[in-house]
């Protein structure tokens, strides 16, 4: 029988500790103690991509946003599906998941990429600053609306930061979560703050595991004000 091996450690701001493990050919990652995300089921990440880049796949230029760089699998997916003059900016929190990925080649590389701008820090702090800059942001900091990793990911969720994640989209601009369960009082902070809501509810795995939900809210063609 193969033995797990912890690999690393780190401690998010909040104080939380992640822990990635390795199993066979198999990484996962856990805070405190519980399982956040593995290499082993990772659908509901390629989905997430999917579902805010394919209509961005032939659009010159385009420019999105990745929060939580996690296991690398958002990231590959989006540059999979963007070309090659797209810029995908990924933000993330802490430096050891970073670490991770280029030290054990989880992504696939995916950090080498010339398209990717790697931001070591807050996504928060990213969407603050660049107004109407991103045809699609992409959240996976948490899972969901509970904020069950790093409390201060809340503030993503409440309505203060989707109105400051729909001012850094362009007009028609797609924002992305990742959830672990569906979250009605969440959709109506979207559609509360002018964006169309559409839903996918994904598998862990591609035909097994739980069932989690990708939520898209759609900024309007026309520009705001």
């Amino acid at each position: 029988m193969k033995r797990t091996e912890r690999l690393g450690q780190a401690t998010a701001p909040d104080g939380s500790v992640l822990s990635l493990f390795r199993h066979d050919r198999d990484f996962y990652i856990r805070v405190d103690g519980i399982e956040l995300m593995s290499t082993r089921r990772h659908h509901s990440e390629d989905r997430l991509a999917e579902l805010a880049c394919e209509p961005l796949a032939d659009r010159p230029h385009a420019r999105v946003l990745v929060g939580g760089l996690g296991l690398g699998f958002t990231l590959r997916r989006s540059l999979d599906l963007l070309a090659g003059d797209a810029t995908v900016v990924v933000a993330e929190l802490v430096p050891e998941v970073v670490a991770w990925n280029r030290e054990f080649g989880i992504s696939g590389g995916a950090l080498d990429d010339p398209r990717v701008e790697l931001i070591d820090g807050d996504v928060s702090d990213v969407i603050a600053d660049r107004a109407s800059s991103f045809d699609a942001i992409m959240l996976d900091v948490d899972n969901g609306a509970e904020a069950f990793t790093t409390s201060s990911n809340a503030g993503l969720y409440r309505a203060i930061g989707v109105e400051a994640a729909v001012r850094a989209l362009k007009p028609g601009g797609r924002l992305a979560y990742w959830s672990a369960n569906q979250d009605a009082q969440f959709e109506d902070v979207l559609r509360d703050a002018g964006l169309g809501v559409e839903l996918a509810q994904v598998r862990a795995h591609a035909s097994s595991g739980p069932r989690h939900v990708i939520i898209v809210g759609v900024a309007p063609l026309s520009s705001r004000s």
